[in-house]
Parts: structure tokens; C-alpha cells; sequence
């Protein structure tokens, strides 16, 4: 019965209707405060998982921020070592092209001491060809001299023995064209002797003796009686070859 009278009530006492709708509007206020609150919090959840998110961004672009700055401080150190090496590499250059100036001015100086030099070497060699000639011809007079005696005992005088060369300029008696042959004869009556005079004999020279010696008897239109080796050294093998062909050796060692 209570229902009843509060809706006469609500229906008679218009104080007591205002104040029931005063209290259901609360209520329904506060239901919405309720909800405002959860979606609030929710918000505010949400917000911290933002702060957090946003917290971490900033920390990551601070290392960044470090790590870009450590980059920058690299670049500059680099960009001043280029500098330096550009620097140095300058005065290198300008260095460089001093001693190639000094090069170039060097390689003029030795290419007018070079032509220097072949004219001098020219002038030497003509004057050594003049000293050689000379010191050949009084070699053999020497070495002829210091064997006088045996010589003499053989019945040839040093005195008389004279220098033979001869040019067979069609190679006619050689079969070399322009061959000279040289060497020392001593005609003494009638009789041709061939002389070949040495510091040191060889093979070689042997073996050439008979042919200068044919060479001579044709020049001369005589016959060579004898063949004489007269030198200081004589090697093994051409002293060998001497006797075989009948060529008398006079020296003073047969080396081995």
C-alpha cells in the first residue's frame, strides 16, 4: 500500500514530487559521473601507455642525437685531417715541381757532359790506339832482347829482324778480303825466317803462323826456312800445337 501512497503523493504534494525527481536526476548523474570516471581512467591509462611510448621515442632520439653529434665531432676531425693532407699534399707538389725543374736542368748538364765525355773518349781511344802501337812495337823489341842470347845461338840477330805487313786487299792470298798480315822476318842469306813475337802465345796465334808464313814466302818469292815463337808465356796447348807443326818455340814458361 506503500506504492499507493506514494504516488498519490507524487500526485497531490507537489514539494514531495519535486524533491523525487530532484533525487532520480542525482542518481542519474551520478550513474553518468561513474561512467565519466571509467572512460576517464581509461584515458588516463591510455595516456600513460602515450607518456611511455613518447618517453622511449625521446630516449632512442637522444642516443641518436649522441650518436649523430659523435658522427658530426668524426666528420670534423676528419674534414681538418683532410684539410692538413690537402695542405701537405700542396707543398708536396710544389716540391715535386722543383726537382723536376732541378731534374730537367740536371739531365741538360749531363747530356753536354756526355757529349763531353765521347769527345774526350774519341780523343783517348785515338791516342791509346798511338800509345798501343807504339808499346807493341817496343814490346817485341824487348822481348826479343831479353832472349838475344838464345836467339843469336839459333843464328838470328835481333838486330835485323824486321817488321813484315802486308794488306791483301782482294783476298787473293788470304781469301779474306783487306787481311793484313803481320809479323817480323829476318832474311839472312838468301833464307827467310818467319818470327812471331809474344808477352803471351796462344792457340790461336799458332795456328795462324803457317798461313802468314805462305803469305810471306808469295810476297817475298822466297821459301820460309824456318818458323820461330818467341815470346815470355806460352799456353799449354799452343806450345803443344807449335811442335806438331815444326814450329821452334824460344819463351820463358808454358802455363797450363
Amino acid at each position: 500500500m506503500l506504492k499507493e501512497e506514494l504516488l498519490k503523493l507524487l500526485e497531490e504534494d507537489r514539494d514531495f514530487r519535486l524533491t523525487v525527481a530532484g533525487l532520480l536526476g542525482y542518481r542519474d548523474i551520478l550513474e553518468k559521473l561513474g561512467e565519466h570516471d571509467k572512460k576517464f581512467n581509461e584515458l588516463l591509462q591510455k595516456l600513460d601507455e602515450h607518456t611511455r611510448t613518447l618517453q622511449e621515442q625521446i630516449r632512442i632520439l637522444q642516443e641518436h642525437t649522441e650518436i649523430l653529434r659523435e658522427h658530426t665531432r668524426i666528420l670534423r676531425e676528419h674534414t681538418e685531417a683532410l684539410r692538413e693532407y690537402s695542405k701537405r699534399f700542396e707543398s708536396i707538389e710544389q716540391r715535386l715541381e722543383v726537382h723536376d725543374r732541378k731534374f730537367n736542368e740536371l739531365m741538360g748538364e749531363l747530356l753536354i757532359l756526355r757529349k763531353e765525355f765521347e769527345k774526350l773518349n774519341i780523343r783517348v781511344e785515338v791516342t791509346i790506339g798511338s800509345i798501343g802501337r807504339r808499346w807493341g812495337a817496343d814490346l817485341e823489341r824487348m822481348v826479343l832482347e831479353i832472349y838475344r842470347e838464345v836467339l843469336e845461338k839459333k843464328g838470328i840477330e835481333p838486330g835485323k829482324v824486321e817488321k813484315f805487313k802486308y794488306k791483301d786487299r782482294d783476298g787473293s792470298l788470304t781469301g779474306v778480303k783487306g787481311r793484313i798480315i803481320d809479323v817480323d822476318v829476318l832474311v839472312r842469306d838468301d833464307k827467310v825466317y818467319v818470327i812471331e813475337v809474344k808477352s803471351r802465345a796462344e792457340l790461336e796465334s799458332v795456328e795462324a803462323l803457317p798461313e802468314k808464313a805462305r803469305v810471306v814466302e808469295r810476297v817475298l818469292g822466297r821459301k820460309v826456312e824456318r818458323i820461330y815463337l818467341v815470346a815470355v808465356n806460352v799456353d799449354k796447348e799452343a806450345f803443344e800445337r807449335a811442335v806438331e807443326l815444326g814450329i821452334e818455340v824460344v819463351c820463358g814458361h808454358v802455363i797450363e
